[in-house]
């Protein structure tokens, strides 16, 4: 069906930001377009159980993504599964949305593009994303109760989830590449006072490898060269990525400011420095990345918006 034309908000990205935007945004009467470029749910649909999301534990994340944008369908918004390739602002004030082959209008707009993991690049990464490979101690780490894990990073962020992990898991291995830590020396010094964390040094993971699960991982000593291969029983260990995480900005840049971190900045309505133009969930400058905060950004940019389109009348 073609839905090329105008609508009062355009929803980009159906994570749980814009899901819940367009939950929002259709029960205000909003005449409401979602467009995603994928399977609903972003990051969560590659997460094969979400056990914090309030009142629903235990589910898939693929399923909760599709609820998610099922529930923003019900409720009036017209979802369209095409690939943005443009943003434009016009001279009344309206945008302008280009996907393959199609344009649409709308007088605000609400970008969710989320954000990506970095990867290391080790061989069976991607392979074993979701089983056995996370970059996520909050989401996944309950998985992980009583076993071994590795984490990968000298950062802040590898250093606090390695803290985390460390009151959940059986032992902690933290795989720092450099010969020290690059987190402030405190945050360092709290997590190696852990009993079951240990570090090894100038280590990179080369491969990872198993069944459905992993059951092996090879280390390198990136001063000597030398390689060892590690076995455990299946399923039986982690590995949690720490490597940082990249706002997908790309497609704002011209219209928004960014933090420190790479996000957008917003104020408290999800607002950028362009009226109209309101950004939510991971993309966003912000303290925590979860799917809860997602859904909220998400209600919140969409009754901003809708007082914005109101304000125009």
């Amino acid at each position: 069906m073609d839905h090329t034309g105008d609508y009062d908000v355009i929803i980009i990205g159906a994570g749980p930001a814009g899901s819940s935007a367009g939950l929002y945004a259709a029960r205000a009467s909003m005449k409401t377009l979602v467009l995603e470029q994928g399977m609903p749910g972003g990051q969560i649909a590659t997460t094969d159980i979400i056990d914090n999301y309030p009142g629903l534990p235990d589910i898939s994340g693929a399923v909760l993504g599709q609820k998610m944008l099922d529930h923003a369908e019900a409720a009036g918004a017209t979802v369209e599964y095409a690939m943005v390739t443009g943003l434009s602002a016009s001279e009344d004030g309206g945008f302008g949305v280009v996907t393959d082959g199609q344009s649409f209008h709308a007088p605000s707009v609400i970008v969710a593009a989320g954000a990506a993991p970095r990867t290391v690049g080790f061989e069976g990464e991607d392979t074993y994303r979701g089983r056995g490979v996370s970059y996520c101690a909050t989401c996944d780490g309950m998985f992980y109760r009583g076993k071994d894990v590795f984490v990968v990073g000298g950062g802040n962020s590898a250093c606090e989830e390695g803290l985390y992990l460390s009151r959940i898991a059986k032992s902690v291995t933290m795989i720092v590449r450099r010969d020290e830590f690059r987190a402030p020396k405190g945050r360092v010094d709290q997590l190696l006072e852990q009993p079951n964390v240990s570090v090894r040094y100038s280590t990179s993971i080369v491969k990872v490898d198993g069944g459905m699960l992993l059951s092996s991982i090879t280390l390198r000593n990136n001063v000597t060269g030398e390689e060892q291969t590690e076995t455990y029983a299946e399923g039986s260990f982690g590995v949690f990525v720490f490597a940082g995480t990249d706002p997908i900005v790309d497609l704002v840049r011209p219209f928004v400011d960014l933090g420190a971190d790479g996000g957008v900045q917003t104020d408290e309505h999800m607002a950028t420095r362009t009226p109209g133009l309101y950004c939510a969930g991971d993309m966003r400058t912000k303290v925590l990345r979860q799917v809860v905060t997602a859904v909220s950004d998400g209600a919140i940019a969409a009754t901003a918006a809708y007082g914005f389109v109101h304000a125009l009348d």
